[in-house]
């Protein structure tokens, strides 16, 4: 019996100077909670870059773009960069029609 994937999960990766977070499936009000628990404490880790990989991202409603503005605001407010990777085009278009794609890309330091 073949067992359905996982609707969304996380890995993060840790090198020197940058935390990537890739994320997979879809993020939405039911993986809300745990894309949070997630990032709250590597929004905290002001030492190196936060980068986002969307590569495997499947979909995202407003709860999703919510919780990527607030990890974004927090970084800002703590000067520490932050950056969003590797967006599908059909999330681009998403965040192209909220308006958000500016912050986003220009959010880090070093992109």
């Amino acid at each position: 019996m073949m067992t359905a994937p996982e609707k969304f999960y996380l890995r993060t990766e840790n090198q020197e100077g940058k935390c990537t977070v890739y994320v997979n499936g879809e993020l939405d009000l039911e993986s809300a909670s745990q894309m949070r628990a997630a990032m709250a404490p590597l929004v905290e880790l002001t030492d190196r870059e936060l980068a986002l990989n969307l590569r495997e991202l499947r979909y995202i409603d407003s709860t999703g773009i919510g919780i990527l503005v607030s990890v974004l605001k927090a970084r800002h407010a703590k000067n520490a960069p932050f950056v969003v990777e590797a967006i599908p085009t059909n999330i681009r278009k998403l965040f192209d029609m909220t308006g958000i794609t500016p912050f986003l890309l220009n959010a880090g330091t070093s992109s």
